[in-house]
């Protein structure tokens, strides 16, 4: 088994590996496209023997244009992590031994016959609490969480080997090691129930703001269990449209797009997979997301980043776009940056206005991932989570309200996105922050202007003046002055002058603090 396993782990790291070159070669032969079709679909159906771990990352693959070529993603996004359903007994060692023994005491019933999902890593039961509450009960899957820890292992040292082997040009562009980080980190909710219900608490507390967005409770967590509130109504999918009148169908759409927001741009914590079958709708109580196993999360740089992308998007802002998408990647010394730049003029204008019925919004960003690894710009490793999320998040409001805009939806929410960020700024948190980086400019830039004086004195200084005009560099003196020189030379002459107004204004910062939180008490 063990032998059969790692055959299989060599040959499918083989076919990926000479996917990506392919991706990354101008063109194909008529001749080869037959047998690409052939080596993408053995990829998936390994994928698929390999088990849920190989799964997700083919479906990661999928949002993932600067990875594989077009035909692996067209294998990879019908990836499905629905399984067989085991029988019940197979999980009831799991639930004796996480709730000590007898775990019926907890149940007034529980529907063993039929699970109402089964999953890769789990299988869910709908049950009844001793209290008369209907919820739903959540087992992992015996023995799996070895199984995936091994199959990371064994990805891991499988994508080492490969990048040794990679063209330059082409490891520079993708940043296979780091995704890899993203997606292991992702799932490891997925792999320890607590982690994933400390998620559903801070995405119900975040649903609060919202009228037709909800998360189920979580009522008992252990490493591999959990209960949790029942979701009322249908998955998105299912839904019957006649259930829902227009104006209720396009506030749970627009809330669902607005919560996604929140998520990426404010909490910076997100639902990695928002597909059809984990968002549930009901008429009258909107919509509720299940499954927090898998998320994403941002930091403020990235996440600030990502909405100034975005808020470029909705102003038709083709040079905004490419410079957003390049602050969060990386653009490569060979880097095409106003060929990139050209490729979003052509690209916006198609989204401006248009309705997910009109357009896969999920395909714009596709194509923008494609065109930048085209031209030698790296995309931040944590796009292929963002991807997936967005895609699917997007195909499920499409079931329910078609004629929703997702660039009309973020114009919506922009200026609750922009309020947060500058509660955020004056937060005493940051004015702390804003203090320190006054105190080490004070501390730091008196030393170095004192040293550029010496320099100046001793006539031990020079000014680069740039290219002669045979393009050779003029060399002038030992110490040559970069614009990190003439900014701390600026610094030495107006010395206290600077630091003493910064003072003055954080005091003043501070003050006005003070009076706004002495107000709301």
């Amino acid at each position: 088994m063990a032998l059969t396993r790692a055959r299989l782990l060599t040959e499918l790291g083989a076919i990926l590996a000479a996917d990506c070159v392919h991706a990354h070669s101008v063109g194909a032969a008529p001749d080869e496209t037959g047998r690409h079709r052939a080596r993408a679909r053995k990829a998936r159906l390994i994928m698929e023997r390999l088990g849920p771990f190989h799964i997700k990352v083919g479906q990661i693959l999928a949002t993932r244009p600067d990875f594989v070529s077009e035909v692996m993603m067209e294998e990879m996004s019908v990836l499905q992590q629905e399984v067989t359903a085991e029988p019940f007994t197979a999980f009831e060692d799991v639930l004796r031994e996480e709730l000590s023994g007898n775990w019926r005491r907890f149940f007034r019933s529980i529907e063993c016959e039929a699970p109402v999902g089964s999953a890769s890593l789990a299988q869910a039961y709908k049950a009844v609490l001793r209290n008369g509450e209907p919820v739903v009960v959540k087992i992992q899957r015996p023995g799996i969480r070895a199984t995936i820890y091994q199959d990371m292992s064994s990805l891991r040292r499988m994508v080492n080997l490969a990048a040794k082997f990679m063209p330059p040009r082409v490891d520079a562009v993708i940043d296979i090691g780091t995704t890899l980080g993203v997606i292991f980190d992702a799932m490891k909710a997925e792999l320890d129930f607590q982690v994933e219900a400390s998620a559903m608490d801070e995405a119900r507390r975040a649903a609060l703001s919202f009228r037709h967005i909800s998360v189920p409770e979580v009522i008992i967590a252990t490493p591999r269990i959990i209960v949790q509130s029942l979701a009322p109504g249908t998955n998105i999918r299912d839904a019957r449209l006649a259930d829902f009148s227009s104006r209720q169908r396009h506030a749970i759409g627009r809330d669902l797009l607005a919560f996604m927001y929140h998520g990426y741009f404010i909490e910076r914590m997100f639902h990695a997979d928002p597909h059809p079958g984990n968002v549930f709708v009901d008429p009258e109580q909107g919509a509720t997301i299940i499954d927090w196993g898998m998320i994403g999360r941002l930091d403020r740089t990235l996440s600030t980043m990502g909405m100034q992308t975005m808020l470029s998007i909705a102003q038709n802002d083709a040079r905004g776009v490419a410079q957003g998408w390049i602050q969060m990647g990386h653009a490569t010394p060979w880097a095409d940056i106003p060929g990139f730049t050209d490729d979003m003029t052509r690209l916006l204008p198609q989204a401006r206005g248009r309705s997910l019925e009109e357009l896969n919004y999920g395909t714009v960003l596709l194509t923008t991932v494609r065109d930048a690894a085209k031209r030698g710009i790296r995309t931040s490793p944590m796009m292929g989570l963002f991807g997936k999320s967005f895609c699917n998040i997007e195909g499920s409001v499409r079931y329910l309200a078609p004629e929703l805009s997702v660039v009309n939806v973020f114009r919506e929410v922009v200026v609750d996105v922009l309020v947060e960020h500058a509660r955020e700024l004056v937060s005493a948190e940051q004015t702390g922050r804003f203090a320190l980086d006054a105190m080490l400019n004070a501390m730091t830039g008196g030393d170095q202007g004192r040293g550029l004086l010496r320099d100046i004195s001793n006539r031990d200084f020079a000014i680069k003046v740039g290219m002669t005009h045979h393009g050779a560099r003029a060399e002038s003196g030992a110490s040559l002055l970069s614009a990190k020189g003439l900014a701390l030379l600026a610094m030495a002459v107006l010395g206290g002058w600077g630091v003493e107004r910064r003072v003055r204004m954080l005091r003043q910062h501070s003050k006005i603090i003070r009076g706004l939180h002495d107000e709301r008490g």
